[in-house]
């Protein structure tokens, strides 16, 4: 299994802390791309995530691949807007800080926009845990994790402390 940078590891969080550069469709072919995701899904997959950002496996472009409710998505180029008034607490966790948990606040519905693999934009309306999957993805790209959108005051949980 391919390695997931985690937090803790000076430079290993360094980078996942590091913006991520656009992906350039024009640098890749149409089969590196494939390959691209196929290798990000299997690792998701591999790890019981729903969730992989690029940058979780020290790439520095703007890619991420989730599942939910039986769909996959990969999403290049992954921009957020339209967020909802309405925010949601709920508990998430991440690839990049194994067993540990703590309780987020994020709105209920967002806009995803982006490219798929083919470089053709997509726009997915996304609503509850779909779109709390795609802003804590779009996050790691952006060079945040979700820690710290965490209260200052909240602390994080292993799962035997949130059962």
């Amino acid at each position: 299994m391919e390695k997931i940078l985690k937090l803790g590891n000076k430079e290993e969080e360094k980078f996942l802390r590091k913006k991520a550069q656009k992906f350039d469709f024009g640098r890749y072919s149409p089969e590196e791309v494939r390959a691209l995701v196929s290798r990000m899904r299997k690792i998701m997959e591999g790890t019981d995530g729903i969730g992989l950002a690029g940058n979780q496996i020290g790439l520095s472009e703007r890619v991420f691949v989730a599942r939910w409710d039986d769909k996959f998505y990969a999403v290049f180029n992954p921009k957020l807007s339209k967020p909802s008034r309405e925010k949601e607490e709920i508990e998430e966790g991440c690839l990049s800080i194994p067993g540990k948990y703590g309780v987020v606040k994020r709105p209920a519905t967002v806009l995803l926009t982006g490219q798929n693999a083919s470089g053709k934009e997509v726009k997915i309306k996304a609503w509850d845990m779909l779109a709390r999957i795609f802003q804590h993805e779009v996050d790691h790209l952006d060079g945040k994790l979700y820690v710290d959108r965490m209260s200052r005051f909240q602390k994080l949980q292993s799962r035997e402390q949130t059962e």
